[in-house]
């Protein structure tokens, strides 16, 4: 499990140094995402779990008389976010956990976040923190994963795994699969007061090779971040090496097109807070 002391540290610091992979795999989604995201005037708008700020980011040149914040728990995150931000007026990038993070004057009637929610130790606390800052009526839309059987980047990295090693953590517990139940999410959502709760599942290419050697390009990025990253990391040289192997075996048979792309499902959902 990657808890927040992890984000703040080391795994940060990763993600900070693969923001441009990691765009790059999330594309499909991100345009459904603010597709969703865009359909009503903004005045302002809070990206949770900003992460290096692509969101944001869209957000903040389709409106630029709105206000956006992106707020996350990495520093290394967030400097990535403000480098790439550095020529909007209307963006600003924040420190801190979004299940209790607050500014002066800030009531956004707009929530987003790109996977981003799925890491609350408290969920239902966290979003009725989120709710009571929100504007009245204002819109929710998130994107989460769904199981890892239909996540082919998580499901076929950990079954080439040595026996004991890569074992996503139990359902409900913080981490990507977190909110891969729907039923368990509408739940969470209604206690913590957000109306009109809608969900709609969305199949995406997760690519994560390209270039001029899309294998290679794939293998080194699975080897940065992820599930199979943690595990590479705690093998011994020859068993890491053969787990290599047999990890380029598998982005091998997923080239196609001049790309390794897996299969990848999510959740994107929507909601309203309360009226006031």
């Amino acid at each position: 499990m990657t808890d927040k002391a992890e984000w703040e540290g080391r795994v940060g610091r990763t993600w900070a140094a693969e923001w441009q992979r990691t765009d790059r795999s999330f594309a499909a989604l991100t345009e459904r995402l603010l597709g969703a995201a865009t359909g009503a005037a903004i005045a302002q708008a809070l990206d949770i779990g900003c992460g290096a700020g692509e969101v944001s980011l869209a957000l903040a040149r389709a409106n630029p008389d709105a206000q956006v914040v992106g707020v996350d728990v990495s520093n290394e995150l967030l400097a990535a976010a403000r480098v790439r931000g550095a020529d909007l007026p209307n963006i600003a990038f924040e420190l801190g956990d979004a299940a209790r993070w607050t500014r002066a004057g800030f009531a956004p009637d707009l929530l987003v976040s790109r996977h981003g929610v799925m890491f609350f130790p408290d969920p239902v606390a966290a979003f009725t923190h989120l709710a009571r800052l929100a504007a009245a009526g204002a819109r929710l839309a998130f994107t989460c994963f769904r199981d890892p059987t239909e996540n082919a980047w998580a499901s076929g990295l950990t079954a080439l795994l040595p026996s004991g090693l890569g074992a996503p953590p139990p359902p409900g517990e913080p981490g990507p699969f977190a909110f891969a139940d729907k039923a368990r999410v509408k739940r969470i959502l209604a206690e913590a007061g957000w109306r009109d709760a809608a969900f709609e599942a969305i199949d995406f290419p997760y690519v994560a090779g390209g270039g001029d050697d899309p294998v290679e390009d794939a293998l080194s990025y699975f080897l940065a971040i992820g599930p199979a990253a943690r595990a590479a990391a705690q093998m011994e040289n020859g068993e890491r090496a053969q787990f290599i192997e047999r990890v380029r075996a598998f982005l091998h048979d997923h080239l196609e097109d001049g790309r390794v792309a897996l299969q990848a499902g999510a959740w994107l959902f929507t909601a309203h807070a309360p009226d006031g």
